[in-house]
């Protein structure tokens, strides 16, 4: 299955407009942003278990990032409530389940296969760091070679310096309006731009997102 597959093309999505896709798993269903694979695909979804929910035990080969949008996700090491990063590397298993029900924005098999990074953030206790411009802050969430992951947050009137994505940049707009010259992007928007590409990013609104940078340099790098 490929959705979304050629990383070189840039991909704006709505998820809100996207419909929601089984897993093998009951109560299990995800929103596809892009997908190069089976069931065991390189893949950027929205996952959504319902209640009482659990999924198979399962390996991370190339491992999983995820960001918990809602509820309380859990599995064999702990919970994570609503706000929680987590990077398990490769060759990680684990087996998911939640009691009460959970939304995660997750990627799967991006991460280089001697990247040996755990993390388990808590965004809303994490401390943030002054930005590049006024009114922006960054929590920085991971970093392994050419790429870097962070939580961004702009306030109402921030205008981000122009920019050009080396390596790539993906970007979730977790609440809040982001903008750039190219349009306008509401909570739920997935954007992801290829290797070299620019733009002008501001936020009239404001908006907190989560921002992937450098992770598509192997696919498409310089010549």
């Amino acid at each position: 299955m490929k959705i979304n597959a050629d990383t070189a093309v840039r991909v704006t999505l709505n998820t809100a407009d996207l419909s929601w896709v089984a897993s093998p798993m009951p109560g299990v269903q995800r929103k596809m942003l892009e997908r190069d694979g089976a069931e065991v695909a390189r893949a950027t979804s929205i996952v959504q278990y319902a209640p009482g929910s659990s999924f198979s035990s399962h390996r991370h080969d190339l491992g999983e990032e995820f960001l918990v949008l809602d509820g309380v996700f859990e599995d064999e090491n702990g919970q994570y409530p609503v706000g929680t990063y987590v990077k398990n590397p490769p060759g990680s298993m684990h087996t998911p389940f939640t009691n009460q029900g959970c939304t995660l924005f997750v990627k799967l098999r991006y991460m280089a296969a001697d990247d040996k990074e755990h993390c388990v953030i808590d965004t809303h206790s994490a401390p943030w760091h002054p930005g590049l411009v006024p009114g922006l802050s960054v929590l920085p969430l991971s970093e392994s070679g050419a790429s870097h992951t962070a939580l961004v947050r702009g306030a109402p009137g921030t205008y981000f310096n122009p920019h050009r994505h080396f390596g790539g940049e993906e970007i979730f707009v977790i609440e809040g309006v982001f903008e750039d010259e190219h349009g306008r992007y509401p909570q739920g928007s997935w954007l992801r731009s290829p290797h070299m590409s620019a733009h002008k990013p501001f936020s009239v609104e404001g908006c907190t997102i989560l921002v992937k940078t450098g992770h598509l340099l192997n696919d498409h790098s310089p010549g």
